[in-house]
Order: structure tokens, then sequence, then C-alpha cells
């Protein structure tokens, strides 16, 4: 980070390209030999505990039939997605049914003879009959007209113990559907708040609790009213709901808040939150999205996503719950299950970061964005949205000195630790402060984020850089001006970052953090399969906790101002940028130049120094 004095006084440049991932070591991601680790892009290292399968793409959503032998797992990612069937016991994949479209929703009958899969933004419910441990050709249960004549999108799934009901939850269209699964019609439809994720029924099938993911509430549907009859607050983010086997209490797990709300369902009070971070900070980065208990009940498996662990409580005491350790497992955790002594664990995202030396190239300049390479990638392209595979693991739940070393291990896979909260890593003397409320001679930062090019793509011909020539598409012939700054100020060459696309790469870039709802949303929009799009400013159910780099500033009494970022011509959704943006300057648009941006800001940036207004 270099003052461009040239440029402006006081004034810091950061370039940041969405599609590479940084981070300031020099450590190039892969597996780390001496330590049998394999370091992410993002500076998190994995050391997966158990046995594991490989599965498809984002698997979002794990369920065990009735005897536990069976186990259901639906895919819903960008690139292929599926519905596979699995021995529990064996450890084995026995069928798969690639699916047009589907999303989270997933449900055996009791009587184990049925599989129930969300259709995704076709809207419908696909049920597959089970048969000598195969999935049949499914037939369609239907809530509505395709995508984008209906946005219904049902999310997850109830099912009576007699197979005579089906409750689903939607994303889009935020509802209850009840379906007579006789005459597989839907029979009710009762309306949302807002966003909803999982459902679970009441052992006596009286209520149906419903997670509000996009607020921070459990609505509570009487089944025998056909009505919400009361919400209860809990964290933010609220999505898997878990219930034990007397049904006296609920469990939450709150994604966008890193804790767990524990609900007695007499009183339908939070009787206590549970906190599933690493460390005792207020920051929002574990994303808790998975729940189970053990057989006996007096264990609770919590998922952690940005974490790539599972955090373990004893509750075998009603009112004295405590934290016992983590458990490493691989990346993105997104579901957990409890079967005999073994925990069942699937990660969205797999072990390892995948390279794509074939791909994507621009193809024209109608093709030349995310979603039509999206499209393209099917095929022939290496497109980063569908390069992950996820996978299934099979863990032994730990005896308590297991536990202690898995915990060990989780806090060393781990790049921050608690003493970075009072002083961060740096270098004496730095213009950038390393402790809060320390001075700075920086009085102005202007932060440029360019997206959509990896490093190689436009700083691959840089000799004194880690990059690949071969690779670069728009080198310094191309790109003066970014070669420009790299030669005369920092070439950032192992620099990476979390994001993988431009929509949870601009939450990454102005929150620090991207949420469950954007993480598991963005990848069915990607590849044209329907689906909203609230990420970056567009929708407040999709807004990290505590809202993005503006709101801190906010908060904090510094000034600022956006120039493009989330707005565009003067005009913003969000509250915070209102009166902070210039009028002027364009939004998302490929086809003017960069130039009438540059013009934009600087008949702007000139009118702010006259009057001495600049942020």
């Amino acid at each position: 980070m270099n003052l461009l004095k040239r440029t402006r006084p006081f004034v810091i440049i950061f370039i940041v390209c969405l599609f590479s991932s940084f981070q300031s070591s020099a450590q190039v991601p892969g597996k780390i030999k001496q330590t049998k680790q394999i370091l992410l892009p993002n500076g998190w290292k994995l050391s997966p505990a158990g046995n594991s399968l490989t599965l498809g793409d984002l698997p979002l959503n794990m369920q065990l039939s009735k005897s536990k032998k069976l186990l259901a797992v639906t895919n819903n990612g960008q690139s292929t997605q599926s519905v596979q069937l699995i021995d529990s016991k064996r450890e084995k994949i026995l069928d798969e049914k690639i699916v047009g479209k589907s999303w989270y929703g997933l449900a055996f009958s009791n009587d184990e003879k049925h599989l129930y899969a969300s259709g995704g933004n076709d809207n419908v419910i696909l049920d597959f009959q089970l048969e000598d441990n195969k999935l049949g050709i499914p037939d369609t249960i239907c809530l509505g007209l395709a995508w984008p004549k209906e946005k219904i999108c049902p999310a997850g799934i109830a099912v009576t113990k007699d197979n005579k009901l089906l409750y689903a939850v939607t994303k889009e269209d935020n509802s209850i559907y009840v379906v007579n699964l006789d005459s597989k019609n839907v029979i009710a439809k009762v309306s949302l708040p807002t966003i909803a994720y999982s459902c679970v029924l009441s052992p006596d099938e009286k209520i149906l609790y419903v997670s509000l993911w996009g607020e921070d509430r459990v609505a509570i549907f009487n089944t025998e009213l056909n009505s919400i009859t009361t919400e209860i607050k809990t964290g933010s983010h609220p999505n898997e709901l878990l219930l034990n086997k007397k049904g006296d209490l609920l469990f939450v797990a709150n994604a966008n808040g890193n804790t767990v709300s524990v609900i007695n369902t007499t009183s339908n009070k939070v009787v206590v939150t549970l906190s599933a971070a690493l460390f005792p900070t207020s920051l929002t980065d574990s994303t808790t999205n998975g729940l189970a208990l053990s057989a006996d009940e007096k264990t609770l498996y919590i998922a952690n996503a940005d974490n790539n662990c599972l955090a373990i409580f004893d509750v075998g005491e009603t009112g004295n719950y405590k934290s016992i350790g983590f458990i490493p497992v691989g990346w993105y955790p997104t579901n957990v299950k409890s079967l005999g002594n073994k925990i069942l664990v699937t990660k969205g995202k797999g072990f390892i970061s995948v390279a794509n030396p074939n791909g994507p190239q621009p193809i024209s300049k109608n093709d030349d964005s995310e979603y039509q390479m999206g499209i393209s990638a099917k095929n022939k392209l290496q497109y980063i949205a569908g390069l992950f595979k996820g996978t299934l693991s099979f863990i032994d739940a730990p005896a308590a000195n297991k536990l202690k070393k898995y915990t060990q291990q989780v806090y060393a896979n781990t790049p921050f630790n608690e003493e970075k909260i009072t002083e961060a890593d740096g270098e004496a003397n730095n213009p950038i402060p390393r402790k809060k409320g320390a001075g700075s001679s920086i009085k102005h930062v202007s932060y440029i984020i360019k997206e959509n090019r990896t490093y190689d793509q436009v700083m691959g011909d840089v000799k004194t850089g880690n990059g690949e020539d071969s690779l670069c598409i728009f080198g310094e012939r191309i790109t003066p001006n970014h070669h420009a700054i790299a030669n005369d100020f920092i070439l950032l060459d192992n620099f990476y970052v979390d994001a993988e696309v431009s929509a949870d790469g601009h939450d990454w870039s102005t929150a620090a953090y991207s949420t469950d709802m954007v993480e598991k949303s963005w990848p069915t929009v990607y590849c044209k399969r329907g689906g909203s799009n609230g990420w970056a400013g567009r929708q407040k159910a999709f807004y990290p906790r505590d809202g993005f780099i503006w709101d801190y500033c906010q908060r904090g009494g510094i000034s600022y101002r956006s120039y493009g970022e989330f707005c565009e011509y003067g005009k913003t959704t969000l509250k915070a940028l209102e009166g902070h943006v210039c009028p002027q300057f364009p939004g998302f648009d490929l086809d003017i130049k960069d130039q009438i941006r540059v013009d934009a800001w600087e008949h702007d940036f000139d009118s702010l120094v006259v009057i001495n207004a600049v942020p």
C-alpha cells in the first residue's frame, strides 16, 4: 500500500479483482506437505476428519430415512444439479438422478417408498419412488407455473407420518404450501412475512415450525387451523431447524450471527442462545447453518460453514449447556446428521480449490459476461462457479481426548486469533494503524473495485510477479494504466479473497463477509435456473448483519462517498448511502468505457476539493 502522491496527496489505491482470491502471504494455495493441511485461497487451512465420498456441485441438504439405512443428498450448484441416494451404513452411493432444477428441500416418506425433493424454480416437488435402493423417474407435484411466470421455489419440506400431507415452505413467494399426497394437489397456501428456509413438524404434527430466513424469527404454523399463530425472535438468518425426540426443545441455527437459539416449545421462548463461534467476538464470520443431536441427545453438533468445522456442545443437562470443542471438516459445511456413533457432514465446496487452465475465455461481446460463461461452462469451459465438488464425511464421534486434538487442529487451521483484535499484523510506523484508535498520516482512501478478471488474465505478463503469461488476455498493451500502477507502486501477485463471482465478491469487498443467503442463492441465478438477484444491495434480507463499509463509516463518524457501488446516477436503495453518492456516476453497464467513469469521478472529486469536502 503506497501513497499515490502523483495523483492526489494522501490517497491510497487498492485494486481488487473479484475472480482472484487474495491473502498477504506469498504461500500458494494447495496441499502443504509438512503439515498435511490444505491451504485455501482465503488463508484458512483444512485438515478434514473422517472418511469421505465425493458428491455433486454444492450439496445443501441431506436427510436420513426412518430406518436410517438410506441417506439422500440434493446438489444445488451452478453446474449439474442432482439428487443422490446413499447407503448410510456402507458409505456407498447407490443411485443418482440428474434434475433440471433443485434447491435444498428434501424428505423421505415414513414408509421409505418415496423421496420428495424440491424442484427449485420449476416450482414443483419431485416425487421419486424408491425400489431396490434405486430412484425411480420422478413424478411432479406442481405448486405453480415455472419461473419466470410464477416465482415460488420450494425450500424446506416436511411429510406427515401417514404420508397423507406434505408441507413445503418457499423462498420466492414466502409461503407455506400444503399438499394432499393422494391427489397431489395443493389444498392450502399461507403467506409468510419473508423468505423461508426450513420447516419441521412437531411429534403430534399439530405444529409446523418454519425458519424465516430473510429476518430473525421462527414462525409457528398451526396445522389444524392452517394459520400462523405466533413468531419467535431468534438470531439473524435462521435456517436449519432441529427438534429433539420429545419435541419440547427446538434448536435454530442462526447463520448471520454465529449462534444457535434453543426454544422451549411449551412456552415458545428462547431459553438459551449458544455461541458457535471460535472466538468470543461480535464478528459475523462463522455462518452457523447445520444441526444434529447424538443418539442419546446429550451432544449437539453445529456446522460452521465459514469456519470449516463443527462446534460441539454438551446439552445433556438442561440449563447447563457447555461448549466442549470443535471438529475440523471440509470447505463450507452445509449440513450435519448423526447416525449411531457416526457424524455425517456435507461440505459445499469439498476439500480443495481448483484451477481452470482451459477457460473461461471471452466468446463474443454478447456472451462475455458471468451469466453467459456459466451457461457455456457445461461442456467446454472451466467456469469457477462449477469447479468445486462437494463431499460427504463420515466421522467417528470422538472421545474427550480425541476431541481435544480435533479442537487444536481447528485453531491451527484458522488464520485469525484473539491477539489480532488488540493488535493487527503489520510494521511499526506504517501509516496503516495496527491498534484501534491509533493515529495515521492517511487522510483520504480511494478504494477501487475492478472485477471479472483473474490476476493472470491481466497481470500474467509482469515478469516480476508469480503469474502465467500464457493465460494473460489483457496484458500491458491493453491495460497500460493497471500495469503502470503495479510497476510504480506495488504488485500483489499472491493476494487472495473468498469470492468466486461478482455476487459474493461485492459483499466480500464491501462488508468482508458474504451471507449464507448470498452463497446459497447465486449459483441458481448464474446458471439461468431462475431465482431472485437480491445481492449487491438489492434486497435487505441478503445484507450482512452489521452492514457494509459505509455503515461502519457512518457509525464511526467517518465521511464517505460511493461511485457506482450499490448505486447509479445518484440513486440507491441503501439508506446509509443516501446523500453519499455521485449524481453523475453510472452503475453496472458493460456498454460504456471506463473513461466515462473516470470523467464523472474527476468532475465530482474536483468539485469536492474546491469546497474542501473530500470524504
